[in-house]
């Protein structure tokens, strides 16, 4: 695994967890890591993507999403089939413009016809098999589907980099670099430091949240992508966003504040946000009583669940933000 791989060089253990967590603790200095509180700083491993909900007679697949987002995010072409036996290519497909009323599904999602959203039951995967051929690929019911690797490539926009699913790999970057920086520091942080890779975030939060109730301390802190609007004052060009709340919880306000004090001594140019349609590990956990403190901290990204676009400089700020927070015994208490 390639974030086991990264991050076992800077942390003093390394285990995954009953939930699939990868846990990685880097040990606090020794002369007050029994008085100041541990640290879970949370960043996900899994990406949004498809499930099979029924195989048709022609080969084709009915989807449904695993996470919040439509066929418009990912948008139509090549998509993988995780079978259990192969790894198979097909197309998510809606079928051809050329189509008038006699295509009733088509026709309406069409602008300048039924004017209906694209959505899921609209849409299928051609597969170029038979249900035979695919159940001999182990491919069937409760299949995962996701986008192919050719559509992965990250593209340089400018001074921006844009690609699918920022969320969250541009953020497990940003924290393996942080521990990559805290344990290159001549001092180590003043607490425990639980760096958390956590799975089935998209699909509820689950792991972060056995996480934080199975961990040491109080505060739980995840890392996402945050979305850069006009509702909320925030762009892809600022700072790191700070989220003060969310559809799922209040965050702890000096946990917060903290992190915008941060950003603003680095020159970073925070973006304090109230985020709506958005949740995260850490908002589950609070929610869900597996954590008595919440903290979130957003890469600013364009498109969010969607084609997303991000700053070169996004994830560096991200993690100088996190190393001064977890560098400080003041943000622990």
């Amino acid at each position: 695994m390639v974030c086991r791989r990264e991050l076992e060089p800077y942390v003093d253990g390394l285990w995954t967890d009953a939930a699939g967590n990868l846990v990685g603790l880097l040990r606090g200095a020794p002369e007050s890591a029994d008085h100041v509180p541990p640290t879970r700083v949370m960043a996900h491993m899994d990406e949004l993507a498809m499930l099979v909900k029924r195989v048709e007679p022609d080969g084709t697949l009915a989807l449904t999403p695993l996470g919040t987002m439509y066929p418009a995010n990912f948008g139509l072409g090549p998509v993988a089939m995780l079978g259990e036996r192969e790894t198979l290519c097909g197309v998510l497909a809606l079928g051809s413009e050329h189509t008038t009323a006699e295509s009733p599904r088509i026709w309406a999602t069409k602008p300048d016809q039924g004017d209906k959203a694209l959505d899921w039951p609209d849409v299928y995967v051609f597969t170029g098999r038979t249900p035979d051929e695919l159940r001999d690929a182990g491919i069937g019911i409760g299949t995962r589907v996701c986008i192919d690797r050719s559509k992965r490539t990250l593209v340089e926009v400018g001074d921006y980099l844009g690609c699918y699913f920022m969320d969250d790999r541009a953020v497990v970057t940003a924290l393996l670099q942080t521990a990559r920086l805290l344990h290159g520091r001549d001092h180590r942080p003043p607490g425990d430091t639980y760096f958390v890779f956590t799975t089935n975030e998209e699909i509820g939060g689950s792991g972060g949240s056995y996480a934080s109730r199975t961990l040491p301390g109080d505060l739980t802190l995840a890392l996402e992508v945050g979305p850069t609007e006009q509702e909320y004052g925030t762009r892809v060009g600022g700072g790191p966003v700070v989220a003060y709340s969310d559809a799922q919880c209040v965050y702890d306000k000096d946990v917060a504040d903290r992190l915008v004090q941060i950003g603003e001594k680095l020159g970073l140019d925070p973006q304090p946000a109230v985020l709506g349609a958005f949740e995260s590990d850490a908002s589950h956990a609070k929610s869900n009583g597996q954590s008595p403190r919440a903290g979130l901290l957003c890469m600013p990204t364009l498109s969010t669940h969607g084609y997303e676009v991000i700053a070169r400089t996004a994830v560096r700020a991200m993690a100088d933000v996190l190393v001064e927070f977890l560098a400080d015994d003041r943000t622990r208490r």
